[in-house]
């Protein structure tokens, strides 16, 4: 019967992580909920990333969101019932010169007298203790020591699962195609009917800025296409995810002894047609720089590659929070390639401001507002060309 509920508290438009742990959290706190996906939960971004559970290298402005979320990691199982594959060895960002290494020093200055302690500075021989397969022309780096990595479509599912437990209306196939006020409700008009609700999400991921023009609050989100590669199984070499400094690369060896390849290389996406092209010739820069670091994967056959569609804003900071120009309407989107592991601390704190019109976690800079303040400032004086 949720099935074919019309009516809720709340609709959340996106049925990745994002819209999945809000629709959960927000059920968690006793208010019904309708979730519309045009495709199938996870089938974007949510499903297809590297799967990094990463505090190290955010943000500051995304500092707190990544902590309240890397709580909630490490009870993963409890929240969702499920344990999505998540693993704790650390992640680790790797200097691979001295001036690297300098860098990472004021950074990790810089997070202490913020007061941040999750980051830890670390000399070549802790970084050849927690990686023993680096090139030994590393000095150093950068440890985050609770991060780590999960499966990302298992762990989308699992939220999507429990959301439905606690009485959430999943409903997948279903294009969002417009959205109106009705009064005191928002109306989304959508190719299988008309839902409404006097609250709404907008966690549409790569189309989400869409929803936001037609409210009036057009942002300038890039449709980006990060890739990835997966190797054949290989024998255990490592156990943190590891990041670099100066060149584009996130590795992690899963469990099957498979490594997987990421780290920003970005293929074509074609948005309109719900599918990505693959660029052969970065990907191939990819396995060079996994070859410079790691000896061990010179000889490693390459299965597969992919890419995601998946949202960025400018200032690769997500927009997150109530809208600016609309009371009821929430947003929840362009996070720039680095929103898994924001996803189950995103939703609790959306969950709370939806309930009680507050956050108890800092998200000072990420609301959509942001964007207007920047058209204006970049328009003319209204004065300029007049003659005296």
């Amino acid at each position: 019967m949720n099935a074919q509920r019309r009516h809720a508290d709340v609709i959340v438009i996106g049925a990745g992580i994002h819209g999945c742990s809000s629709a959960l959290h927000c059920a968690m706190r006793g208010l019904s909920v309708i979730v519309l996906e045009k495709d199938h939960a996870g089938r974007h971004a949510s499903g297809v990333n590297a799967g990094g559970v990463r505090q190290l290298a955010r943000d500051v402005a995304e500092i707190a969101l990544s902590n309240a979320a890397m709580a909630l990691w490490h009870r993963i199982g409890e929240l969702v019932d499920d344990d999505c594959g998540f693993s704790s060895d650390g992640q680790v960002l790797v200097a691979e010169t001295e001036a690297d290494l300098a860098d990472c020093r004021a950074r990790v200055a810089m997070l202490r007298l913020r007061g941040f302690d999750h980051e830890e500075l670390i000399d070549a021989r802790e970084l050849r203790r927690l990686i023993p397969a680096i090139s030994g022309a590393c000095p150093g780096g950068v440890v985050s020591r609770r991060d780590g990595a999960a499966n990302p479509l298992r762990t989308t599912q699992a939220f999507k699962r429990k959301a439905q437990a606690l009485g959430a209306s999943i409903r997948e196939g279903v294009h969002a195609a417009k959205v109106l006020r009705d009064g005191a409700l928002w109306c989304v008009q959508t190719d299988a009917g008309k839902f409404t609700a006097p609250r709404l999400v907008n966690a549409a991921g790569a189309w989400a800025d869409r929803i936001a023009a037609g409210l009036g609050e057009p942002v300038p989100l890039t449709v980006i296409a990060p890739m990835l590669m997966i190797t054949e199984p290989l024998p255990a070499f490592i156990a943190p995810v590891v990041i670099t400094r100066r060149r584009k690369l996130s590795l992690k060896q899963w469990a099957n002894g498979t490594v997987l390849i990421g780290g920003g290389h970005r293929g074509w996406p074609l948005r309109d047609e719900n599918r990505t092209l693959l660029d052969w010739q970065q990907l191939a820069t990819s396995a060079r720089t996994v070859q410079d670091l790691f000896p061990v994967m010179r000889t490693a056959s390459i299965l597969r590659a992919w890419a995601g569609i998946e949202a960025r804003m400018p200032d690769d900071l997500p927009v997150f929070g109530p809208s600016a120009r609309h009371e009821g309407v929430y947003h929840q989107f362009g996070f720039s390639a680095h929103g898994f592991q924001l996803g189950p601390g995103a939703g609790a704190v959306m969950a709370e401001i939806i309930a009680t019109g507050r956050s108890s976690v800092a998200i000072d800079g990420l609301g959509i507002g942001r964007f207007a303040l920047a058209r204006q400032d970049a328009a003319p004086d209204a004065g300029q060309g007049r003659s005296a």
